[in-house]
Parts: C-alpha cells; sequence; structure tokens
C-alpha cells in the first residue's frame, strides 16, 4: 500500500497511453488531475469504476478535472477497454511498473488464500500545483465518482 499522503508532491511521470503516445503529469500543470489505478482492463471491478468515471464525465470537466486511469495492461488492452467501453480519457499503459512503483501501488495482495503481486485500486487527486490533495485506497467502485467530487 501507499505511503503517499494528502501534502505530498505527487510524482511526476510519463507513461505511453492507449494510443501509444506519451503522456506526463507536467501535461497537466495548472489542472486538477483524477489519477486511479485499476488491477485490469476489462474486469468486472475495473469496468464498473471506468464507467462510473465516464458516466460522471461532465461533472469533472465542469470542475477542469482530467482523469488518467493506469493499470500494467498494454496499449493494445487499454485502447480496447476504451473503446469497448466508450471512455473519454487515457489510460496509461504502465507495463514496466514505474508509475505503479512510484505511486507505491504495486505489491503483495492475496485472493482466495494465494498470495501474489499485483495492483492495489487506489485513487490519487492531485492538485493543480501538482501536489496529491487526496489518496483513495477503499475505492467503492459503483460508485467511485461520488467518493472523488
Amino acid at each position: 500500500m501507499t505511503t503517499l499522503k494528502p501534502g505530498d508532491k505527487a510524482p511526476n511521470f510519463t507513461i505511453m497511453n492507449q494510443d501509444e503516445k506519451p503522456v506526463s503529469l507536467t501535461d497537466y500543470a495548472g489542472k486538477r488531475v483524477v489519477l486511479f489505478f485499476y488491477p485490469k482492463a476489462s474486469t468486472p471491478g475495473c469496468t464498473a469504476e471506468a464507467c462510473n468515471l465516464r458516466d460522471n464525465i461532465e461533472r469533472f470537466r465542469e470542475s477542469g478535472t482530467i482523469i488518467l486511469g493506469a493499470s500494467a495492461d498494454a496499449p493494445k488492452a487499454q485502447k480496447k477497454f476504451q473503446e469497448k467501453y466508450e471512455l473519454p480519457y487515457d489510460l496509461l499503459a504502465d507495463t514496466e511498473h514505474e508509475l505503479l512503483n512510484a505511486y507505491q501501488v504495486w505489491g503483495p495482495k492475496k485472493f482466495m488464500g494465494k498470495e501474489y503481486d499485483g495492483i492495489h485500486r487506489t485513487t490519487f487527486v492531485i492538485d493543480e500545483q501538482g501536489t496529491i490533495a487526496d489518496v483513495i485506497t477503499n475505492v467503492k467502485t459503483k460508485d467511485h465518482a461520488a467518493q472523488i467530487l
């Protein structure tokens, strides 16, 4: 689990998106950014979370907030996920775990008695100055927008 907390400087990054184009946190300087990490594209919980954010995109846009999703999926899988569910925001393909490690969301998990390394579903709200304003670790996938807005 991440040790990053509100008040910390958000780690900068440059990661390829679903179109294999580089996306950096500095691209959004002066804007509020919601960076949500999800375990795997097109799985039920991740789809519910991504679609809940999609369904509330106008509310985010009204406040000038940028949404970015991130997982360890390859760009091709991210593109398929984005197109299938008409997600109106970039999905970052962190296949090398650079971003996952910088935000400390990659690590040991347990599922059905088995331990493995994976992504801890976590959302960071980053303010206009690049400072972490909120860290959400208890993500409600079907109502995540309400936790952020």
